[in-house]
């Protein structure tokens, strides 16, 4: 494929995804906008299957958020009024896969194993925090991280059994399907560890971020996402890079 085709592709699959976002109101508008362009540095300065993995997150996210939504609103633990997504819940979890992307780009290593399982890792942190905060609020049951003591559901910082097992299972989930979609073909080995492991990480470094910068104003929880999933990646890149 042309980059000239690659682009093409990449912003008809941008658009597509964003004009279905907006209609069906899973994205606001600036959440569509946001998202839109997100997709097309990831598809341009990444590659196409970056794109349809992070696609592949934003589905499940969706799908997740909508999980039971009626009882989520009922203790206004919902995103939006009906669980949709600003630019800032996109930006959240989108800024360091975008990030990886243009630095794979500029450092040439664009299309190789190492990147792919640092932007991969990326994803595990997303998908992992996305999914344990939607599913484990169900539970009615928390506590705070760093202290164990209960606090209500959706607390920042909160943490539940339910919520720390759908966590792990939202690392494994995005690793394997992340291998698939990287690097069709492949069998997985040992490096799909990496995004497991600092995917769940980096989820419970979220938590604890919030229980202590965050409850205390000094970061807001646009920053707790993008921090831990900074860090999370870092960790992946020190590994994989070095």
């Amino acid at each position: 494929m042309t980059p000239l085709e690659n682009l093409v592709v990449v912003l008809a699959l941008c658009a597509v995804l964003s004009a279905i976002s907006y209609k069906f109101k899973l994205l606001t508008a600036s959440g569509s906008l946001a998202a839109f362009l997100m997709g097309v540095v990831v598809g341009v300065f990444g590659s196409i299957n970056w794109l349809l993995l992070l696609i592949a997150f934003t589905v499940a996210g969706f799908v997740v958020t909508r999980f039971r939504l009626e009882i989520k609103m009922q203790s206004g633990l919902q995103e939006g009024k009906r669980g949709e997504r600003t630019w800032k819940n996109v930006l959240a979890n989108g800024l360091v896969p975008m990030l990886v992307a243009v630095i794979a780009w500029a450092l040439g290593m664009q299309g190789t194993v190492e990147a792919g399982l640092v932007y991969l890792t990326s994803i595990g942190v997303a998908a992992s925090d996305t999914i344990a905060s939607e599913l484990g609020v169900l539970s009615g049951k928390a506590r705070l991280i760093t202290t164990m003591r209960p606090v209500p559901a959706g607390t920042d910082g909160g943490v539940s059994l339910l919520g720390t097992f759908w966590a792990f299972m939202g690392a494994l989930i995005a690793a394997v399907l992340g291998w698939a979609i990287i690097f069709p073909g492949t069998w997985p080995d040992y490096r799909i560890l990496i995004p497991i492991v600092l995917g769940f990480v980096g989820c419970n470094l979220d938590s604890i971020i919030g229980a202590t910068w965050e409850r205390s104003g000094k970061v807001s929880k646009l920053g707790t996402n993008i921090l831990s999933m900074a860090i999370a990646t870092a960790i992946a890149a020190l590994i994989l890079w070095l």
